[in-house]
C-alpha cells in the first residue's frame, strides 16, 4: 500500500518542546489507533520523511527506530519500513504545559515521563510565564484528543484569568501541578506546594542555625511569578521568632552586612548575591548566611554546599504520573524539605 497519504497525519508543532522524533512517532501511532493506516502499510523512507517534513535524516531515522522498538513497525532490506502491528494501543495522551524550563522543571518532566513509560504520548509545551502565550496554547489544543491536561499555572501577570481559560477544557482529565488556583468549575486532580506553610516549617527547622544571624532578608523581586504566600510564611516566621526582616526587591541594589542571612528564590539573584559577597571579607556560613530555593545538583558543591529549601521534584513528577495512571482527582501536597549545608 502506498505511503503517500500518511503525511496528512504526520504533525510537527514547532511550539512544542516534545522532541520532533517523538511527535512523528506519536502521529504514526495515532494513525494506527484510528485505523487510518493498516497492517503492512508502507511508510515513507527516511529521505522522504526528511524532505517532506523538513527535518534532519537523524530525526527521521530516530522516529522510525523508536516505533520499531515498540514493535509497531518492521523493516525489510531494500523495501523499507511498514506497519507490522496494529494491536498497539497508546491509551494515554497528555497535554503537558509548564510555565518555564529550569533544572528542577527538567527533574519533574524526566520523573513524570519515566513513570508513564513508552505507552503514553506526551505533548510538552512551555509558555514562559506569559499569560497570552498560555491562553493561545490552551485554546489551540483544547479540542485535541488528549486524555489528560497537566498544567502548571504560574504567571508574571494576567494569571487572574487563568481559571477562565482552563474552564474551556471540557474533555480529558485535568490535573494542576505545583500550584492550585480557585475558580475551576470541574473536578480535577492536583499535586501542589503549600507555599506559606512550606517556608515557615523549613525556617523553623533551621532555627538553630539562623539564631546566629540578627536579620533575615528574602530576595523577592517585584516582577515575579512566585506566589505571595511565600512572603506570608516568611513574615509569620520572623514575627514569631523576633527576627529583624526585610523583603529585598532588587538584590543588585542591596548592601550585604555581617549578621544577615539571605533567602533567594531565583538562581540569577543567587549569583548576584555571591558576587557581592566575593567583594567583601565576609565568610559565608559564619558572617553571612545563604538559603536557596529549589534543590539542584550543583548546590551540593558550590561554596562547599549551599543550604536549600525545596520541594521533592522527582517525587512531584512521580505523583502527578500516578494521578494520570489512576485517572485520579486527588489533591496531594508535595513533600518539602530543608537541606542544611555549610552556607548557613
Amino acid at each position: 500500500m502506498s505511503s503517500q497519504n500518511i503525511y496528512r497525519y504526520l504533525k510537527i508543532d514547532e511550539q512544542s518542546i516534545t522532541p520532533k522524533y517523538l511527535q512523528i512517532a506519536n502521529s504514526v501511532l495515532h494513525a494506527v489507533e484510528i485505523n487510518a493506516v493498516t497492517k503492512d502499510y508502507l511508510l515513507p523512507s527516511i529521505n522522504d520523511l526528511s524532505y517532506e517534513l523538513e527535518i534532519s535524516r537523524d530525526t527521521a531515522e530516530k522516529a522510525l527506530r523508536y516505533l520499531k522498538s515498540l514493535g509497531v513497525i518492521g523493516s525489510v532490506p531494500g523495501k523499507g519500513y511498514f506497519i507490522a502491528n496494529t494491536d498497539f494501543k497508546q491509551p494515554i495522551k497528555v497535554f503537558l504545559l509548564f510555565n518555564k524550563l529550569s533544572v528542577h522543571k527538567k527533574i519533574i518532566y524526566d520523573s513524570f515521563a519515566s513513570k508513564l513509560g513508552d505507552h503514553a504520548a506526551i505533548d510538552f509545551f512551555i509558555y514562559n510565564n506569559n499569560f497570552s502565550l498560555f491562553k493561545k496554547l490552551m485554546q489551540k489544543n483544547k479540542n485535541n484528543d488528549y486524555t489528560h491536561y497537566v498544567i502548571i499555572p504560574h504567571f508574571l501577570e494576567g494569571g487572574d484569568k487563568a481559571n477562565e481559560v482552563i474552564n474551556e477544557i471540557e474533555t480529558g482529565q485535568l490535573i494542576l501541578l505545583d500550584k492550585s488556583i480557585s475558580g475551576i468549575k470541574r473536578e480535577y486532580g492536583a499535586v501542589y506546594e503549600n507555599f506559606e506553610q512550606d517556608i515557615y516549617r523549613a525556617l523553623k527547622e533551621a532555627l538553630p542555625q539562623l539564631s546566629k544571624y540578627q536579620s533575615l532578608k528574602i530576595v523577592f523581586p517585584e516582577y515575579t511569578y512566585h506566589p505571595v504566600e511565600i512572603l506570608n510564611g516568611f513574615h509569620s516566621f520572623c514575627s514569631e521568632f523576633a527576627f529583624n526582616h526585610k523583603v529585598v526587591r532588587n538584590i543588585a541594589k542591596e548592601t550585604v552586612k555581617k549578621g544577615e542571612a539571605f533567602i533567594n528564590l531565583m538562581e540569577d539573584d543567587l549569583v548576584v548575591l555571591l558576587e557581592k559577597i566575593q567583594g567583601t571579607e565576609l565568610k559565608v556560613g559564619t558572617d553571612i548566611g545563604i538559603i536557596s530555593y529549589n534543590e539542584t545538583p550543583w548546590k551540593h558543591f558550590m561554596l562547599n554546599g549551599i543550604t536549600t529549601i525545596s520541594s521533592d521534584f522527582k517525587k512531584m513528577g512521580e505523583m502527578v504520573a500516578d494521578l494520570v495512571l489512576k485517572n485520579s482527582k486527588e489533591h496531594i501536597e508535595v513533600p518539602f524539605a530543608l537541606t542544611l549545608r555549610n552556607s548557613l
